[in-house]
């Protein structure tokens, strides 16, 4: 940064500061802010509807997989001639089966039809905030020109061509500002209302995501279905698991000191 970068971005701090303790008169626009208020918030928003779509693609990746490795655990406590051994291997199947579904699904519909247009969307905010950000500084500068101003008009300074100088370069400054917070406080509005049209698409294809994931994993499970006995309350299962842990109690290794 040039020395009168510094220098400007010092003065700048000043004015800031001294405006929010009253020392300095501040313009303010209302329509402005809240135009700006409204933009942030959406901001905000869309950074973290980018951030939890794609922590439900990594989620549905990582239960997928986890289901995958159960089966294949689970495939190794069974011998091949074992009643529920070839169930072991058909639900391995099954699983690994939706494991590449969700990886289809997911790498392709899904990031064409959420991810990327969420992520197009939130990479234009960045310029937007840079363009508050440069109109929040013509401000500043504004300010402090405008108090220059005063102070020369309150206390007039033995150079005569001082107090024309400061007021043509508060005019210059006044003129910036004004035409930039004028485009922000139009455009903002029409950014934030651009919000319904454009993430209603995504809306509607992250439901359908969801649907055909569900779905496809409701048809799969279902056909291991014929290869278990009918449901039993829970209350069976219990006592089924309770008797065959009484068993192993009664073995004589459990009694062995």
């Amino acid at each position: 940064m040039s020395w009168s970068g510094f220098k400007k971005n010092l003065n700048r701090a000043t004015t800031s500061v001294l405006s929010k303790t009253g020392s300095l008169d501040r313009t303010t626009d209302r329509e402005f802010e809240e135009e700006e208020r409204r933009f942030k918030s959406l901001d905000q928003k869309v950074e973290r509807l980018h951030k939890e779509a794609m922590g439900y693609s990594q989620s549905v990746k990582n239960m997928t997989g986890s289901q995958l490795k159960i089966a294949s655990t689970i495939d190794q406590f069974y011998d091949e001639g074992a009643p529920m051994g070839i169930y072991g291997v058909k639900y391995k199947e099954a699983v690994g089966k939706l494991e590449q579904q969700a990886q289809d699904e997911l790498d392709v519909s899904y990031r064409t039809a959420v991810l990327e247009p969420i992520g197009r969307y939130a990479s234009y905010f960045p310029e937007i905030n840079e363009a508050t950000r440069r109109r929040n500084k013509k401000l500043l500068d504004y300010d402090a020109a405008r108090s220059k101003v005063r102070k020369l008009v309150e206390k007039p300074s033995e150079d005569s061509t001082k107090l024309p100088r400061a007021e043509h370069e508060a005019n210059g400054l006044r003129e910036a500002y004004e035409t930039m917070n004028a485009q922000l406080t139009s455009e903002l509005p029409k950014i934030v209302d651009s919000r319904v049209a454009y993430l209603d698409p995504s809306f509607e294809a992250v439901v359908k995501s969801q649907l055909s994931f569900a779905q496809d994993a409701h048809n799969t499970l279902e056909g291991l279905r014929q290869f278990f006995p009918p449901e039993t309350e829970g209350y069976e299962l219990e006592a089924a698991a309770d008797g065959i842990l009484q068993q192993m109690r009664e073995l004589s290794i459990c009694g062995l000191a």
